[in-house]
């Protein structure tokens, strides 16, 4: 073989040999791409505990913790119209001359026919234009002139002894005349042309001592001696 041939194959395996030693060497010492550290996570903040608010007051209520205004309760209400009934009881008695539970009318009975049915009477006395027996059982008393006719019959009942005359007025009215003394008011009504009704209260309790069916024209004795 030629001289000149040698030289090329000798230089073209020297240049193969470089060339492959410089693609060990590159694949070799290629740095690897850089591995990405994880990411630290930062701690969730801690919640600041934060105070409930206080349930705020209802409105207008008081925050002393006084009482609403009491309003009337059933029984009340029945109490006033139970009371306001017997007063008008009282009045339509009062009509014919009578008292509550006494069958006696002013007018129209005379006193001999009580005593009768009565007996004698605990206490009589004179007392302005005519006479008067009171019968403490009965709780009764009775008014009348030297003809024996009677023109004032009384009631002393216990159960007419709860009444105020607030009570008396809500049921009937302003009175037709008011009487005062010392001691007691006497609230006058009108029952009819025959007949008044009087509600005698005295000053220290301020509730009825007694009631009067009272006539007018009776109570004149006319029959006297």
């Amino acid at each position: 073989m030629p001289r000149s041939n040698k030289n090329i194959i000798v230089l073209s395996l020297s240049a193969a040999v470089l060339a492959a030693a410089l693609t060990a060497c590159s694949s070799t010492e290629r740095p690897s791409a850089p591995q990405k550290e994880p990411a630290v996570q930062s701690p969730a903040p801690t919640p600041i505990p934060t105070k409930a608010p206080s349930p705020s007051p209802a409105t207008g209520s008081d925050t002393k913790g006084t009482s609403p205004a009491p309003s009337n309760s059933p029984s009340d209400t029945t109490q006033s119209d139970d009371t306001k009934k017997f007063v008008l009881q009282i009045m339509e008695q009062a009509k014919k001359g009578k008292v509550p539970g006494n069958e006696y009318a002013a007018h129209t009975s005379l006193i001999d026919q009580v005593e009768k049915d009565w007996g004698k009477a605990d206490k009589t006395e004179s007392a302005g234009n005519g006479i008067y027996s009171t019968y403490d059982k009965h709780k009764a008393a009775f008014g009348f002139n030297k003809g024996s006719l009677i023109f004032d019959v009384r009631s002393y009942d216990t159960k007419l002894q709860t009444l105020s005359f607030s009570q008396i007025k809500s049921a009937l009215g302003q009175p037709n005349d008011t009487i005062e003394n010392k001691t007691e008011t006497i609230y006058v009504y009108t029952a009819n042309d025959q007949y008044q009704l009087k509600f005698i209260i005295p000053s220290s309790s301020g509730k009825v001592d007694h009631i009067s069916v009272y006539s007018p024209q009776d109570a004149k004795n006319n029959m006297a001696g």
